[in-house]
């Protein structure tokens, strides 16, 4: 079973102390990568909804190597409590 894609970010957040889209995307390439939506610009939307939610928060920003907009974000306790209310323990961090 596969979780929504914004609650799989979340849920991939939950022990990490500060990620990008990139490497989130990294991380559920494997379950999530043939999706047609399995993009970076949906993936970013899916960062900005969880801070308008309160369940991430920005921590920093920089350019990478390309002069492209890195943007970090961290799980808050609110998204820490959310994973555990509603993801099951046996699908926690993919």
């Amino acid at each position: 079973m596969l979780l929504p894609s914004r609650t799989a970010v979340l849920n991939q957040m939950y022990d990490q102390k500060e990620v990008d889209v990139t490497q989130i995307m990294e991380k559920l390439k494997v379950q999530y990568g043939h999706e047609k939506q399995f993009n970076e610009k949906l993936y970013l939307e899916h960062m900005m909804a969880l801070e308008a939610n309160g369940l991430v928060e920005l921590t920093s920003y920089d350019l990478d190597d390309n002069d492209k907009l890195v943007i970090y974000y961290k799980i808050t306790n609110d998204g820490m409590t959310t994973v555990d209310k509603y993801v099951d323990k046996k699908y926690r961090s993919v």
